[in-house]
C-alpha cells in the first residue's frame, strides 16, 4: 500500500514507524523544514513526554467516550513500550516523564532517527495545498505542481496552538465530510476585566484558582500563579483556559476567585492573632505573607492602604479577608492561538473509530492528535494523546 501522512509531527511520526510493514510504502509530508519543531519547546525544553497519573479526567472533549475508548491500560503500556524500544529512558519527577537527558530534543531525535530507519521516507518543506478522494484513493496535492496518491491517508497536521500560519489540517477534514466542533486556544494566558493588573504585573505566589461558568463552579486547580499585565497565567490558569474560552464563546460569565494564602485554613483568625504581635500597617503587616506589589495591589482597589488592621471596621476586614483569600477576577478571554499550547475543539470525535482512528465518514482517511477534538492538561497528556492516536492509527493502516 501507498500511505501519505501529512504532517511529521509527534502523532504523525509514531504513525509512520507503526506504519511501515512489509511492502508498505510510507511518506510523510512535512510543511516545515525541520520535523516535529513542537516537540522542542514542550516542557520548557524538556519534553515532559507522559504522566503516571494518566486519568480520563485529564483530557477534554465533547465526546468523553472516544477518550475513554483510547485510552486503556493496555494501549498506555505499548506507548511505554515504544519510547523504551527507540532508547528514551525516563526520569520521573511529581509523576511527570521527562527524558533522563532532561533535553527535548532527545525525544525528537529518537523519534526521527528510528522512524527514518524503518524506511519511511519524509519530504521536508511540502505544503499540502489540497486533498481529495478518486474512487478508493487520494490525490495530495503540495507545493506547486507536485501530487502523490496514497490508498490510506493519515492527517497529523496538529493544531493552531504555537504556529503562526493556519493549521490547514481542519479545512482538509471538512472537505472529506467531518464536521468541526470550533477551534480556540487553550493552556494559554487569561485575561482579565480591571485597571489595576500593571501594578502586581510579574507577581509569582502559590494559589488556590476556581473557575466560575454563569456562577457555577467548574474547576479547581493549586499551584504557581503568575499575574501579569493583561491578567493571570501559570499552570493552573493553563489548566483552565479551554473552560474560560469555550464558555465565553457562548456568551456565559466567567470569573476565577483566587486564594493567594492557601495554606492557611482560617485566614479571619490567624490575622487576629498576628495583629496581637505584628502592629504595623497593614503593608508591614502582610510583608511576610505575600509579595509587596499583590499587598498594595490589593489595598488599593480597597482604599486600604496606610491602615492597621485593629483600626479597620468589622465591614472592612471582611472585605480583605475575601480579597486575599477569595479575590475575585472576571476574565474577558484569553491570549491568542500563537501563545497556547493547545486548542480545544477540532474534528469531532464521534465521527472516529476510536479502536483505528479511521473516519467513519470517508473510508481510508485516518485522523490523529491535535487536530481532533481533544486536549489535556498540562503534564505531558497532549504529547501522549499524540502517541497512542498515532500509535493505532499506525497500527491500524499497517494491519491492513
Amino acid at each position: 500500500m501507498e500511505i501519505v501522512i501529512i504532517g511529521a509531527g509527534a502523532s504523525g511520526l509514531v504513525a509512520g514507524y507503526f506504519a511501515k510493514n512489509g511492502s508498505n510504502n510510507v511518506t510523510i509530508l512535512e510543511r516545515f523544514n525541520k520535523s516535529a519543531k513542537k516537540i522542542l519547546v514542550t516542557g520548557n525544553g524538556r519534553c515532559n513526554y507522559w504522566n503516571e497519573d494518566f486519568n480520563n479526567n485529564h483530557f477534554h472533549s465533547t465526546n468523553q467516550n472516544f477518550i475513554k475508548e483510547v485510552n486503556t491500560l493496555k494501549n498506555r503500556n505499548e506507548v511505554l513500550d515504544f519510547f523504551n524500544t527507540i532508547g528514551i529512558v525516563p526520569t520521573i519527577k511529581n509523576g511527570y516523564y521527562y527524558p533522563m537527558s532532561k533535553e527535548a530534543s532527545s525525544v525528537r531525535d529518537a523519534l526521527l532517527y528510528n522512524t527514518l530507519f524503518n524506511n519511511v521516507n519524509i519530504i521536508a518543506n511540502s505544503n499540502v495545498k489540497d486533498i481529495k478522494k478518486d474512487n478508493n484513493r487520494f490525490i495530495i496535492k503540495y507545493n506547486d505542481n507536485e501530487s502523490i496518491v496514497a490508498d490510506k491517508v493519515i492527517i497529523a497536521t496538529g493544531s493552531n496552538s504555537y504556529y503562526k500560519d493556519e493549521n490547514l489540517g481542519y479545512k482538509f477534514c471538512k472537505k472529506l465530510g467531518h464536521n468541526i466542533i470550533k477551534v480556540m486556544p487553550s493552556l494559554v494566558q487569561l485575561t482579565g476585566v480591571g485597571n489595576y493588573f500593571k501594578q502586581w504585573a510579574g507577581v509569582r505566589n502559590s494559589a488556590k484558582v476556581e473557575i466560575y461558568v454563569d456562577n457555577n463552579l467548574e474547576k479547581t486547580e493549586e499551584g504557581e500563579i503568575m499575574l501579569t499585565d493583561f491578567g493571570v497565567s501559570g499552570i493552573c490558569i493553563f489548566n483552565l483556559s479551554g473552560i474560560a474560552n469555550r464558555a465565553l464563546d457562548e456568551d456565559k460569565e466567567v470569573y476565577l476567585r483566587i486564594n493567594f494564602l492557601p495554606e492557611i485554613n482560617n485566614l479571619r483568625d490567624f490575622l487576629d492573632e498576628r495583629s496581637k504581635h505584628v502592629i504595623d500597617n497593614l503593608e508591614g503587616f502582610l510583608e511576610s505573607l505575600l509579595n509587596h506589589k499583590l499587598i498594595a495591589t490589593i489595598l488599593n482597589k480597597n482604599q486600604l492602604t496606610g491602615k492597621k488592621w485593629n483600626d479597620l471596621s468589622e465591614y472592612e476586614k471582611i472585605i480583605l479577608v475575601n480579597e486575599l483569600s477569595n479575590f475575585k477576577l472576571e476574565i474577558s478571554g484569553s491570549k491568542s492561538f500563537i501563545d497556547s499550547q493547545v486548542c480545544t475543539g477540532g474534528v469531532d470525535t464521534s465521527e472516529i473509530n476510536p479502536k483505528t482512528f479511521e473516519s467513519k465518514i470517508c473510508k481510508g482517511l485516518y485522523i490523529v492528535g491535535e487536530v481532533l477534538d481533544v486536549d489535556g492538561d498540562c503534564g505531558g497528556y497532549n504529547l501522549g494523546f499524540a502517541w497512542l492516536s498515532g500509535m493505532i492509527a499506525g497500527k491500524s493502516v499497517s494491519d491492513d
